[in-house]
C-alpha cells in the first residue's frame, strides 16, 4: 500500500481514479490545484504524485518542476495524468522531473501498472 496523493482538479477525474487507487490497497489523498497540492506534498511527504496538467492557477508542469527542484520533495516520484497527449507533452512532463506520463482517459489497469512500476523503483 503507498499513500498517494491526487493533484486534480476535477472531481469526476478524482473521484474514478481514487475508487481505482484504493481498490488496489492505496490510500489517496486529493488536491484541487497545483498550490494546494504543493502545499500538501511537502506537509505529507507521500510515497507517489500523480498530477493533471490542466488546472487552475499554476499548471502541472510547473508544478511538477517545482516539487523535483526542492530538495524536500525531490524524491517523490510524481506521474502526470493528463489529456495533453503529443508526444512533446510527454517529453516536456518527463523533462519537469516526471517519473511517468498517462494520457486521459487512462485504463485502471494502465493506471496501477504505471503506479507500481514507478513505485517499484
Amino acid at each position: 500500500m503507498a499513500r498517494i496523493l491526487l493533484i486534480e482538479d476535477s472531481p469526476t477525474d478524482t473521484a474514478v481514479l481514487t475508487q481505482w487507487l484504493e481498490r488496489h490497497g492505496h490510500q489517496v489523498t486529493a488536491s484541487g490545484n497545483a498550490e494546494d497540492g504543493i502545499a500538501a506534498c511537502k506537509r505529507e511527504r507521500p510515497d507517489l504524485v500523480l498530477m493533471d496538467v490542466v488546472l487552475p492557477g499554476m499548471s502541472g508542469f510547473q508544478a511538477t518542476r517545482a516539487l523535483a527542484k526542492d530538495a524536500d520533495t525531490s524524491g517523490i516520484p510524481i506521474i502526470i495524468i493528463s489529456t495533453k497527449g503529443m508526444e512533446t507533452d510527454k517529453m516536456w512532463g518527463l523533462r519537469q522531473g516526471a517519473k511517468g506520463y498517462i494520457v486521459k482517459p487512462p485504463t485502471e489497469d494502465a493506471l496501477i501498472s504505471q503506479v507500481n512500476a514507478v513505485l517499484a523503483g
